[in-house]
């Protein structure tokens, strides 16, 4: 069931964002009056399609990209064959090189106002929650196997990243703080101020899919929430609200303590001492062979909340989708300097949805698909041919010396583009099917 929704959720998304990308060209070319003879969302067999005015709108079974066919130009279709002949008025080689550049920053274009425009809309109706700064800092961090090679220690309390305060946990975790060059924290510990400093080799092993999630994260006090029927909570006597304070002689103050404890006894018993109502009462409780107890738990931390209005909401949304093409660009140059393997960066569609998780919230798959929008922007705006950048400094080259490149000279850059793109989509499905494996 996973699977499916994980599936799902890359379909839809893919779609989505391949379907305002081909309608930017697409109503761009339309608007300088070119003729649109194609619009496909996957690429073909075609599986449905029909026809309205000059242009047959389809879609295509293989769900990782689309196209959109524009007469009289040299596209992925390498269609050729009527170049030869004079122009006519409605092709995309008789207009001013001027239109045929916007028609082709037209995907680029909607790819960026989509992607903004859904975080816009996410701040706008849902806020932002997180752990502030304070909040974090009652209890310290909870520092995992990762964020121990570099230093930390569990209970340090963060005071600044890179030279700099913050306002939340979230901060410390970003792209930014660990993708920074000579990136630092520095750390309250006991009566001390240390320096933990990130590594150069930081990000390639944080990259690593064994280390995923286990660098640092905050302290997390909790209570029994639901107890489920049936399961060794309910007939150990655990009730809604209780508070673990030990088992087995051991702190169990906070989650991570607690489930380390009762992993350790998968399909025995457990001796605990739990906090009801101020007063402390012993109870033994059956753990089951997955090492768990069976109630729900309930976060004791004092999570903030901010609201934002329209105008706020412009100005947040803005600013995180930009964030995402900066968070890429850096991440470009570290693959280039060496510092990351290509990899454990490259994600293809596999890599995607175990992105987008095998549950469904809209919340998270909103977020995703705005970061994808962006992303998506970015890659298309490279200067490789066959993409939309590669066509973009052809036509900015004729436009600046009053060139035109031959129609040879493009027909072979959009075969060599193809060759590349093919290499690069066929290196990104293998590295996800192998690093599923191994």
């Amino acid at each position: 069931m996973d699977g499916l929704v994980m599936t799902a959720q890359l379909i839809l998304g893919l779609s989505i964002l391949v379907g305002v990308h081909e309608w930017g060209h697409m109503a761009a070319a339309k608007f300088f009056g070119m003729r649109v003879e194609k619009f496909s969302i996957g690429f073909p067999p075609k599986i449905w399609g029909f026809q309205y005015g000059e242009t047959e709108y389809s879609i295509g079974a293989i769900p990782l990209g689309g196209f959109v066919k524009i007469s009289g130009m040299i596209d992925e279709s390498l269609d050729t064959k009527n170049m030869k002949a004079e122009p006519d008025p409605w092709e995309f080689r008789a207009k001013p090189a001027w239109q045929r550049l916007i028609v082709m920053m037209g995907g680029i274009i909607v790819n960026v106002i989509t992607g903004i425009l859904i975080f816009i809309g996410i701040f706008f109706s849902q806020g932002e929650s997180f752990v502030p700064k304070e909040e974090l800092n009652k209890n310290g961090i909870l520092a995992y196997e990762l964020g121990q090679e570099i230093g930390f220690q569990t209970g340090d309390k963060v005071l600044e990243v890179n030279g700099k305060d913050f306002e939340k946990f979230i901060d410390l975790v970003s792209p930014e703080a660990i993708m920074s060059d000579n990136g630092s924290y520095l750390v309250q510990r006991g009566s001390e101020k240390i320096t933990v400093n990130i590594p150069i080799t930081f990000l390639d092993r944080y990259a690593d899919k064994d280390s995923k999630g286990r660098f640092i994260d905050y302290m997390e006090p909790f209570e029994v929430g639901q107890i489920m029927p049936g399961t060794g909570a309910a007939k150990g006597g655990l009730e809604e609200g209780d508070k673990f304070i030990s088992i087995n002689g051991q702190d169990v103050t906070f989650f991570h303590q607690f489930k380390e404890v009762v992993g350790d006894h998968k399909n025995g018993e457990i001796s605990a001492i739990i906090d009801r109502n101020g007063i402390e009462k012993s109870l033994t409780i059956q753990v089951d062979e997955e090492g768990v107890l069976g109630f729900s738990r309930v976060p004791l931390i004092n999570y903030a909340h901010r609201d934002y209005n329209f105008v706020e909401a412009v100005a947040k949304g803005t600013d995180e989708a930009f964030n995402k093409v900066w968070v890429n660009i850096l991440g470009f140059g570290k693959i280039f300097r060496g510092e990351v393997s290509v990899q454990k960066s490259l994600s293809g569609p596999i890599k995607i949805a175990q992105i987008y998780g095998g549950t469904w919230s809209w919340y998270r798959f909103w977020n995703i698909t705005g970061l994808l929008s962006m992303i998506l922007a970015f890659m298309n705006f490279l200067p490789i041919p066959a993409l939309d950048g590669g066509h973009v400094v052809f036509l900015t080259y004729e436009i600046v010396s009053g060139r035109k490149p031959s129609d040879k000279f493009l027909e072979n850059a959009q075969k060599v583009g193809m060759v590349l793109l093919l290499g690069i989509m066929g290196f990104a499905i293998f590295n996800d099917i192998f690093q599923s494996i191994f």
